[in-house]
């Protein structure tokens, strides 16, 4: 596992983001990173669930990927399809829940920074911003899906990369990827300051155990999953 210093000038600045549309952030950033690391061209075929504005679906596009990219919220799909156009690279944009609209396919490659920080609702939200971020009392409403279709997902020798906060339990993330027969590790790591919404959910947060009264950072991790 490396620490890595984030690259803040490795993401286009300039990506348009519709309201309410997630844009990069310090996990992006790391996320992208690592995705700089995998060996990508025109024969991997790429998959990125919640792209956001497209940023790393274009990175890979960019490097000849045939990418496709799925995200539950109409504004994100728009913005990620205009990212495209205007940098004239193919992507092919779904709207909906990744698992049913990717039904029957196999990849690479895939990436994603799902959903996950911890949120008192039981249910991530159905509408808004926050449903970019908002995964349920421990944070993995998201993070246990993907970890259980990875395998159906990837090709042989494919690799899925995952960003999250370590306050979701990364060896919680590895374990379950490990039980379903790939090849896990957490391959980055980073520490970055709380964010607004951390800090609005501080006392919620202690009293869940899943941070101390006096925290003021998040350690970020990026997993790194293998088909044999």
């Amino acid at each position: 596992m490396s620490s890595t210093a984030l690259a803040w000038g490795a993401l286009p600045a300039d990506l348009f983001a519709l309201p309410g549309v997630y844009r990069p952030q310090a996990d992006t950033h790391l996320l992208a990173e690592a995705l700089d690391r995998e060996e990508v061209g025109p024969r991997t075929d790429a998959l990125e669930i919640g792209t956001g504005t497209g940023a790393l679906a274009l990175r890979a596009a960019d490097r000849g990927a045939r990418v496709t990219a799925v995200d539950v919220s109409w504004p994100a799909v728009v913005t990620a399809r205009l990212n495209a156009l205007r940098r004239r690279l193919p992507l092919r944009l779904l709207h909906g829940d990744f698992l049913v609209r990717t039904a029957g396919r196999r990849f690479d490659l895939v990436l994603t920074n799902p959903p996950y920080v911890p949120a008192p609702d039981v249910r991530p939200p159905a509408r808004g911003p926050e449903r970019a971020w908002d995964a349920g009392p421990d944070g993995r409403a998201v993070i246990d899906r993907i970890c259980a279709s990875a395998p159906a997902l990837l090709r042989p020798g494919g690799v899925l990369l995952m960003v999250h906060s370590g306050m979701c339990g990364a060896e919680e993330t590895v374990t379950r990827l490990a039980g379903a027969g790939l090849a896990a590790e957490v391959s980055e790591s980073v520490s970055v300051p709380w964010g607004p919404v951390l800090r609005s959910r501080r006392a919620w947060l202690h009293r869940q155990g899943l941070a101390g009264a006096a925290d003021e950072r998040e350690e970020l991790v990026v997993i790194r999953a293998r088909k044999s």
